[in-house]
């Protein structure tokens, strides 16, 4: 997989694309995307930054969707408990899944200066933490690995 953040793309197929994919992975697995749950998730997309459960509560409150945190907690823990975003643990703040349809070991690269988050896959099962794992007598099943830095674009602000 390729780190989907901080390079140049087509930023309107890669949310209709993503929504398109989330909707097949409801369908099959007999789960809602209800109104609020999808617009939380096209937010999430639109934006390619971590973001805040209030930040996203403003938007559904200035759409008429909800001004009420549990509407927006609802919709968040519905997307990340099924793949389809999740949560930077460091941040307290959410990003869309930038590939809801394989089951994967996520690692975030956050920009400490503008916020965007890149995801990129770490190998659960043959990375070096699972090998430093092994060597402790340990298995590995779930993790998150999140890395702080800049990104390209505050890299080249910066110099």
């Amino acid at each position: 997989m390729t780190t989907i953040g901080f390079e140049t793309h087509d930023h309107t197929a890669c949310i209709k694309g993503n929504i398109a994919k989330v909707d097949a992975q409801c369908a099959k697995a007999g789960l809602q995307l209800t109104p609020v749950r999808r617009r939380v998730l096209e937010i999430l997309l639109q934006e390619h930054r971590a973001m805040g459960a209030y930040d996203l509560l403003d938007l559904l409150r200035d759409e008429g969707l909800g001004s009420q945190p549990p509407v927006v907690y609802r919709a968040l823990d519905f997307l990340v408990s099924n793949g389809f975003a999740h949560k930077i643990e460091r941040l307290n703040a959410f990003v869309a899944c930038t590939d809801p349809t394989t089951d994967h070991a996520p690692t975030f690269l956050v920009c400490r200066s503008c916020a965007i988050v890149a995801e990129t896959h770490t190998e659960l099962e043959t990375g070096s933490l699972a090998r430093t794992a092994a060597a402790a007598g340990f298995k590995v099943e779930r993790t998150v690995l999140e890395a702080e830095g800049l990104c390209p674009n505050c890299q080249d602000t910066s110099a």
